[in-house]
């Protein structure tokens, strides 16, 4: 990760709870905040009341904090349907902003 705050990495993700929702988040470091929201230690109430059943999808951004909070805002705007589109066709998100599928963590 690199220390200017113009060009820092962020990993805008979806995780699948087992009530089959799906909760939406942004993070600087997507292995530490993957096992919090498992641990149950994450600062969401959310994926505590809902236990997290596995990450669904996960993108890169490179760019200010509010880049991928602006892509995380439009992701949580979509319906169940449209978010089970994304995850299923994670490019249409590259179209809209300036990130990359992130294919492992």
């Amino acid at each position: 990760m690199t220390t200017d705050e113009n060009n820092k990495i962020y990993y805008v993700y979806i995780l699948l709870c087992k009530n089959g929702s799906y909760y939406t988040g942004y993070t600087t470091d997507i292995k530490r905040r993957y096992q919090e929201h498992l641990k149950g230690t994450a600062k969401s109430k959310y994926t505590r009341s809902f236990k997290v059943k596995k990450l669904a999808q996960c993108w890169e951004i490179l760019g200010l904090k509010s880049d991928a909070m602006k892509a995380e805002n439009y992701i949580k705007k979509l319906s169940k349907k449209d978010k089970e589109y994304l995850i299923l066709n994670p490019i249409n998100l590259e179209s809209l902003f300036k990130c990359s599928i992130l294919e492992q963590i």
